[in-house]
């Protein structure tokens, strides 16, 4: 995957079950001029995820994604259909406030708040 010529790339990662495994093989294989944005809250999943497991997430991968080239995204994204009720607006927004104060948690702990 590393090998297109792409600059961003969106992992789908919350779902996971070893995290720490698709981590290592990012880590092997990105470009140094790659951004990663790893998902760090589950669509799919109703149970919704609190800003303090978000930020132990984005430390996790701090890890093994340079800081400077790692984001923050949701797994696959938010259904774009009306007919599609699986996740309600209200747990979806819920997911993105998490997804944001999450990341801001991550940044202060990494030093990134001067």
């Amino acid at each position: 995957m590393f090998e297109l010529k792409a600059g961003n790339f969106y992992i789908a990662l919350a779902g996971e079950r070893d995290r720490r495994h698709v981590l290592k093989i990012i880590r092997k294989y990105r470009k140094p001029d790659q951004r990663v944005f790893i998902g760090v809250t589950a669509p799919a999943d109703p149970r919704i995820e609190t800003p303090e497991e978000v930020r132990d997430r984005v430390l996790e991968a701090c890890d093994y994604i340079p800081v400077e080239y790692l984001g923050t995204t949701d797994d696959c994204g938010f259904s774009p259909f009306s007919d599609d009720t699986s996740t309600s607006r209200d747990t979806a927004f819920a997911k993105i406030r998490a997804r944001v104060l999450g990341t801001a948690l991550a940044e202060k702990r990494i030093g990134g708040d001067s």
